[in-house]
């Protein structure tokens, strides 16, 4: 969060997973209308008539019209797993390739960066941005200066499927706009700071037993980082989430946290491969939901113009 950050270093440690964005982008045969599809339909002549900020604020900087665009996602919206962020970054690098612009990696986080942090106020980091255009596990650095460092955690790959295989991701139901709970970790007070930079201390030393395969250190990690997470804002946790972490951790899980700002969404669980099957057994009103590893990040993956 920039009210940290831009006094403190701030830091996270995330991955990209094989959950999508699917953004295509085609010109349009009548080249006065710009067609939107998404969970609703726009057709406007007029860019400033777009109803979905995104949508049209990104169109409007790049100046482009008479173009179809369609969206669609492997998760909802508002379940704390980076989608918008996502979207963002698949658009910009979407209509860059459309219009023939160079991209990089860091090109497309920070354009993202800017569309939703300075152009339409949004009150997020920048984590997800980044996680979605670089792909991978990564160490992201947030400096005082504006700068992002990204570091990919360098596992051995039976390290990395063992990771892989000890996360357990459960949907807890129902989708909300994270913007109220996160301006509420935007306040800047004493206490606040001193949560983040126990949670960043959490960060560096979770880089530095990944980096030396000790994956079994997420596990504790996680749970120190929830319990910090929790006071945060109260609207991070309910009676409902703390009840299923609860029945998650007597079940043999080591560690969760809620993921995106609060809540509700999915709760993610380091459990041992031996305990998986009670911690499951346990929360018989949370789906569970599979998913692996990904390293590519945001990806142009048919380009009929080239």
């Amino acid at each position: 969060m920039p009210d940290y950050y831009l006094h403190h270093d701030g830091c996270v440690i995330s991955t990209s997973i094989n959950k999508y964005v699917y953004i295509t982008l085609a010109r349009s045969f009548h080249q006065d209308i710009t067609q939107l599809k998404y969970s609703a339909v726009e057709r406007v002549k007029d860019l400033s008539q777009i109803k979905h900020p995104i949508f049209r604020e990104t169109l409007k900087k790049y100046g482009i019209s008479g173009i179809e665009i369609t969206s669609t996602s492997d998760i909802p919206s508002g379940t704390g797993l980076g989608s918008s962020s996502t979207f963002t970054v698949g658009l910009i690098n979407g209509i860059r390739t459309l219009c023939g612009l160079p991209t990089s990696k860091e090109l497309l986080a920070e354009e993202a960066c800017d569309m939703e942090i300075n152009r339409l106020g949004e009150p997020v980091g920048k984590q997800d941005q980044y996680a979605a255009a670089f792909g991978g596990l990564n160490y992201i650095q947030f400096k005082r200066n504006g700068n992002v460092n990204v570091s990919p955690i360098q596992l051995k790959e039976n390290d990395l499927q063992a990771l892989s295989g000890r996360l357990m991701m459960f949907y807890l139901g129902g989708t909300r706009s994270a913007s109220a709970i996160l301006r509420e970790y935007s306040i800047p007070t004493a206490k606040s700071a001193e949560k983040k930079t126990q949670m960043c201390e959490l960060t560096h030393r979770l880089y530095n037993s990944l980096s030396h395969g000790h994956i079994e250190a997420l596990g504790k990690t996680l749970d120190d980082g929830w319990q910090i997470k929790r006071c945060l804002a109260p609207d991070v946790s309910n009676p409902f989430i703390d009840d299923v972490y609860r029945r998650a951790m007597e079940n043999g899980a080591v560690g969760g946290k809620l993921l995106g700002a609060g809540g509700n969404g999915f709760m993610l669980f380091y459990v041992e491969p031996t305990e998986q099957a009670a911690v499951e057994k346990a929360l018989p009103d949370c789906r569970r939901t599979a998913f692996r590893f990904d390293r590519t990040g945001s990806s142009i993956i048919y380009n009929d113009e080239m």
